[in-house]
């Protein structure tokens, strides 16, 4: 079998940042697949589950309500690794095209209080799992150290 495209992305070499995962039509829709890479692969520790959880309910819960985005949402949720997460997009985008949503929704998880939305037995198959203060403090650590002043090394994917 062949290597799927993720698969061929040298993460010795890659930083945290968003890329352009890939580009697919789905009819006549184009779909970006966007790479928010929040942890160094390889070189630093991978998030935690709990944190993990916690930012795709933040974060899925800011897109889906996103006056401007929120019908173009196919999915957000974290990669298997654990060392950040995929957004899918209808509609054909570059890294850059999203940076501001990006740094609003990670502003959201940082500043959040209160419930989680969705942390209840009713609403989540696992709402015990779930670490706010966590992921409070990585979305701030990307958002300062990731997104503030984001150049092209961490826009496009290493050769």
């Amino acid at each position: 079998m062949e290597k799927i495209t993720s698969f061929t992305i040298d993460h010795l070499a890659l930083l945290p940042g968003v890329y352009v995962s890939r580009k697919d039509m789905a009819g006549t829709m184009p779909v970006t697949t966007f790479d928010l890479r929040m942890t160094r692969p390889n070189f630093e520790p991978v998030m935690n589950t709990a944190e993990v959880h916690t930012i795709e309910h933040l974060g899925a819960t800011f897109l889906r309500n996103h006056p401007q985005f929120a019908s173009k949402v196919l999915y957000f949720g974290p990669m298997g690794c654990r060392t950040g997460f995929y957004l899918l997009l209808a509609g054909d985008y570059s890294s850059g095209d999203i940076l501001p949503l990006m740094k609003e929704m990670f502003t959201f998880i940082r500043d959040f209080e209160g419930e989680v939305p969705g942390a209840a037995a009713k609403d989540c198959g696992n709402y015990l799992d779930m670490n706010l203060p966590m992921a409070k403090y990585l979305a701030d650590r990307y958002l300062r150290e990731v997104l503030d002043g984001i150049g092209r090394e961490r826009l496009v994917y290493p050769a």
